[in-house]
């Protein structure tokens, strides 16, 4: 006689119901109707191999919406980046490593290196993915949400990281708010050149979201707050060292009054050789973005005067937290919806912290 508090949708069923029954789940499973209703309904007194053999059975046969709540199948997470020479994907990708040996076993992650950043590769990317999740570092192009959307059907969720593609049906967004940072920059820069200037922005392509609002928030907050500083041009380098020098010095000939360079992307030691090309009238004020090896060094040489960090760790741990609530993991608690909050934080020659 069946337990009258088993609840599995048919087991009980009319006849002429076709929903499985117990017996069903027990004929697959290879065991008696007694260990289904134990396993089932948690009972326990049951190995995990068997345990695994019947919800397996009960998921075969449709009753995955009946498994107990404390099992979960093997969720493989794909973290795709380009550009595995720049600092921060490169940090980036560490942190993954590093975070995804303290979450559940049953979670692996699967990192995927592009050789280009365009966004037609990283669609092609996301699109060939044959795990379970997708974490993706590119460009806000309408190409990439197509991708999102096709993946979106294989019932696969995407996280953007770093540069939010807003607009697209992804899960989430995992990073800072880079308007906050934008203006972040143009608030220091405002007050430590209080007579006003020409000012020179360097990026990699505002295709990526980040920098497009790094640029909108530090403009917006000139406008507002010194009229007398003026951006009189956007060199975009794409990132390149050698390509971000030559056009950043070819930009200072034109302009060699520039009294403050703001870098909203990675090309750091480029802005560094510009500058000492000695180009300009007297030495620029230099603000970036991300503490390197390479910052850390131009903070300590004076080249850079302040460099706004987007915490790397943190980002990749909001978009684990995401994972993991999303597919039913106990974890860090995530309220819905997601919303990032990851805060950035500011360095100069002051307060390096020391190498690990």
């Amino acid at each position: 006689m069946l337990p009258c508090n088993v609840s599995l949708g048919g087991e009980m069923a009319k006849k002429g119901d076709s929903r499985p029954r117990l017996q069903d789940v027990a004929r697959s499973a290879g065991v008696g109707t007694a260990t289904v209703d134990r396993v089932l309904n948690e009972r326990g007194n049951v190995s995990e191999d068997v345990r695994r053999k019947v919800i397996d059975a009960a998921r075969a046969l449709g009753l995955r919406r009946q498994l107990p709540p404390s099992y979960k199948p093997l969720i493989r997470l794909n973290l795709i980046l380009a550009r595995p020479d720049l600092p921060l994907l490169a940090r980036i990708a560490l942190e993954f490593r590093n975070l995804a040996k303290t979450i559940d076993r049953r979670i692996s992650l699967h990192i995927t290196t592009l050789p280009h950043e365009t966004p037609e590769s990283l669609a092609a990317a996301i699109r060939a993915t044959d795990c379970d999740a997708v974490i993706a570092y590119g460009q806000n192009y309408s190409v990439i949400h197509d991708a999102i959307d096709d993946v979106g059907k294989r019932n696969i969720p995407v996280i953007s990281i770093i540069s939010d593609l807003s607009g697209s049906k992804q899960l989430a967004y995992a990073g800072t708010n880079h308007h906050t940072a934008g203006r972040t920059a143009g608030y220091f820069v405002s007050r430590m050149v209080p007579l006003g200037g020409p000012v020179m922005v360097l990026c990699s392509h505002l295709g990526f979201q980040s920098h497009a609002d790094r640029i909108a928030g530090f403009k917006e907050y000139l406008t507002e707050h010194a009229p007398k500083l003026t951006i009189v041009g956007v060199v975009e380098g794409l990132d390149e060292r050698d390509r971000s020098r030559e056009k950043l010095i070819a930009a200072f000939r034109e302009r060699p009054d520039i009294a403050a360079i703001y870098n909203v992307g990675g090309a750091n030691l480029g802005v560094r050789a510009a500058i000492e090309a000695d180009v300009l009238h007297k030495r620029p004020l230099f603000v970036g973005h991300e503490l390197t090896q390479y910052t850390t060094q131009m903070l300590r040489d004076g080249i850079m005067t302040l460099t706004l960090d987007q915490n790397p760790r943190l980002q990749a741990q909001f978009s684990l937290d995401v994972l993991m609530d999303h597919f039913g993991y106990e974890g860090r608690p995530v309220a819905r919806p997601y919303v990032s909050n990851v805060p950035i934080v500011l360095y100069g020659p002051e307060n390096i912290p020391p190498a690990p």
